[in-house]
């Protein structure tokens, strides 16, 4: 009895020793997603100085908040074909790589088209790694943290704005023309370690055996979860991947992901047409909440709400960024918070009572709180998980694309909506687009929590219809007989 405790004492500890290599992979690919945040925290900061330095208008500053996420497009639309053709770690060096170069660029930019073009590079990195990091976290852990470890790099972006927004209230003490390009070139040296440093990890094992290389999937897994479920796991990578026999040299190495397309958009079947609906539309819908607007236009936010002087306004940013870390209720909080700004704007300059302004200001904290522990998150995690295997990487392109898409027509329309409708007004307006959110998360994002990332397909075999009038279905296990020998699921 003491021997088998004994026993599965040491299992424990020895399950509990290969996740906490799996969350160490997991948290180095998602250093990429802490750059990406300092960018967009350490903006909202450094636009203010640009104004001032460079004598931008209202549209050019749109246009530079905005053009990152434009140009991620083209990195987020290419990450996919790229990671299937060179891998998932090489793929976060070379997003790492191309946000060395962006930053670089803006650090030392001239003039605003050279500003422009270093946001422009930095956008193609960012495109890069917003598909690659939860890409990485989902194929290299196991099902019991999949949650947790997909969820990191918004956990990550989170950070990486809170260090923005300090890097801002720091670095502001410095000359006008040195602050914001400081601000701004910071981010070249965490990308030039993390480029270097990113080699050192493990390849996912479910991309080796894409590429025929199951050999050494089996060394990655053997790295990454118990003995025991070695073989297991092999068997269902290998079943989702359509290569089940066991000669892997029919797996067509290096193929890159073709046909992957056609299977999306022309072919689809039920199952993928609503799994492409799903991380589609949480993408799509993650920044019609106005999450971008309250980030990247914090300053101009407080200005409204009557903080007045500039190191007040930076200060208050670093609150938001600490929020963005830790709580729960968006629509209720862009509600408020259009209460908050309608009432200020309606007072008499300097008059405005103080529960209005109170009420502005808790409500940026704690919308942004709410989206931290909600869309945030859950939207990457998401994401990541549902496509099958054979779409991943292609599939979580096009869902950053929508994303990207999404977040820049926010970033470089908010300026001319609140001047149209007044601050208050727009925000009123992204409660209620939060509200058709809700409703779309309801209703087409089944569970797919404790479900092994090759059995999800299956999770989407109903419609919502079907899905909500009856129990879910057990998660289908797969027969421990098969492990190894390449027989089909029974």
């Amino acid at each position: 009895m003491g021997d088998e405790e004994q026993k599965k004492g040491n299992g424990r500890k020895e399950a509990t020793r290969k996740n906490k290599y799996a969350v160490a992979c997991s948290i180095i690919g998602s250093v990429i997603s802490i750059l990406m945040g300092y960018d967009t925290g350490v903006m909202s900061g450094a636009m203010l100085f640009i104004k001032e330095d460079m004598k931008t208008n209202d549209t050019q500053v749109q246009v530079l908040a905005g053009i990152l996420n434009v140009c991620a497009l083209v990195g987020s639309l290419t990450a996919g074909r790229v990671s299937d053709w060179v891998g998932r770690r090489r793929t976060i060096s070379l997003a790492a790589c191309i946000f060395l170069a962006g930053s670089v660029l803006m650090g030392l930019s001239p003039n605003f088209g050279t500003l422009l073009a270093g946001r422009c590079v930095a956008g193609v990195g960012v495109g890069y790694a917003l598909m690659i990091a939860p890409v990485y976290a989902a194929e290299i852990a196991s099902t019991e943290i999949r949650g947790s470890l997909t969820s990191l790099p918004e956990i990550c972006i989170s950070f990486g704005i809170l260090l923005g927004y300090v890097a801002n209230y720091l670095l502001a003490k410095l000359p006008l023309v040195y602050g914001w390009r400081a601000m701004l070139g910071l981010g070249a040296l965490p990308s030039a370690v993390l480029a270097v440093a990113v080699l050192a990890m493990p390849e996912s094992p479910r991309w080796l055996v894409m590429q025929g290389r199951a050999d050494e999937a089996v060394v990655v897994l053997r790295r990454v979860c118990d003995p025991g479920e070695v073989d297991v796991r092999l068997a269902e990578i290998k079943a989702a991947a359509g290569r089940l026999a066991d000669n892997d040299a029919a797996a067509a190495p290096g193929s890159g992901g073709k046909g992957v397309w056609k299977e999306m958009f022309l072919h689809p079947t039920p199952p993928v047409r609503r799994i492409l609906l799903a991380a589609f539309g949480v993408h799509f819908f993650q920044h019609l909440t106005g999450i971008e607007a309250v980030v990247l236009y914090s300053p101009r936010i407080f200005k409204a709400a009557g903080i007045a002087t500039t190191s007040e306004v930076l200060v208050a940013t670093i609150g938001v960024g600490v929020t963005k870390t830790v709580l729960s209720g968006i629509i209720a909080s862009l509600a408020c918070l259009g209460l908050g700004l309608t009432v200020i704007e309606r007072s008499e300059q300097n008059h405005a009572p103080t529960w209005a302004v109170a009420l502005a200001i808790a409500t940026v904290f704690t919308f942004i709180a709410s989206f931290s522990v909600g869309v945030g998150p859950i939207t990457w995690a998401y994401s990541s998980e549902v496509y099958p295997l054979r779409l991943r990487a292609q599939g979580a392109s096009v869902g950053v694309a929508i994303n990207r898409v999404m977040n820049a027509a926010v970033s470089m329309t908010f300026v001319s909506l609140y001047k149209a409708v007044t601050i208050g007004g727009a925000f009123f307006v992204f409660a209620g687009l939060a509200v058709v959110a809700a409703a779309f998360f309801y209703l087409a994002c089944p569970e797919t929590q404790g479900r092994p990332l090759e059995e999800i397909e299956e999770v989407f075999s109903r419609g919502w219809r079907e899905r909500l009038s009856s129990p879910p279905r057990a998660a289908v296990e797969l027969p421990v007989s098969m492990a190894g020998d390449g027989k089909q699921r029974q």
